[in-house]
């Protein structure tokens, strides 16, 4: 019995050997993320008197629960610029797996700082808080799972209120940052994965 196309397992094999290996983080690098940041103070003038307790709250609740590691510019990549805390990233989170595809879905964290135009100036209180619990966006849209809502879910209503008075207290910055982007398309502006490798 004769097996004339197993001759050709030794050269496939050759073949295959000079290929260089696929490395899935050869566009990546790796990155050290800030995880908790001061947050900025609450601009003179932007709240009542009376809600000084609330704001100070606020403050300390957006510092513990690490808000301006996301939404700050730099912070994803370990080199925050304070001047534009919770003020949106340029660097965005990729949600999908961008080992497991070339173009992963990227999120850009927003500005959440209460500039009209491109913060959250013109959300409610109601709006904000369903941000916040449920990752519900301005509109009713439900947020990508980057937004660690789940874990806020349970968060007491004085405790979501104080972290909507603080936002709203803080000195607007007008920043505008990259649109987010689908999987399956090029991502223009540099991204992180998890925190640990960011996009070349």
């Amino acid at each position: 019995m004769r097996y004339p196309h197993l001759l050709f397992i030794p050269i496939l094999l050759a073949a295959c050997a000079t290929e260089q290996a696929y490395d899935p983080l050869a566009d990546y690098e790796e990155v050290q993320a800030v995880t908790i940041l001061d947050a900025p103070a609450a601009a003179p003038g932007r709240y009542a008197p009376i809600d000084r307790d609330r704001v100070a709250r606020g403050e300390y609740l957006v510092e513990l629960l690490g808000c301006g590691a996301c939404h700050t510019e730099g912070a994803l990549a370990g080199v925050p610029d304070m001047s534009l805390s919770l003020a949106g990233s340029g660097i965005g989170i990729a949600y999908s797996n961008p080992l497991g595809t070339e173009f992963p879905g990227v999120v850009y964290p927003p500005n959440i700082t209460p500039d009209d135009e491109t913060g959250i100036g013109l959300w409610s209180d109601q709006q904000l808080a369903n941000a916040i619990r449920a990752g519900i966006g301005r509109h009713g849209s439900r947020r990508i799972a980057t937004m660690p809502w789940q874990g806020y879910a349970k968060l007491s209503d004085d405790d979501v209120e104080a972290i909507v008075s603080y936002l709203k207290s803080l000195e607007p910055v007008l920043r505008q940052v990259p649109a987010d982007v689908e999987p399956g398309q090029r991502a223009s502006e540099p991204f992180v994965y998890f925190g640990v490798y960011r996009s070349r």
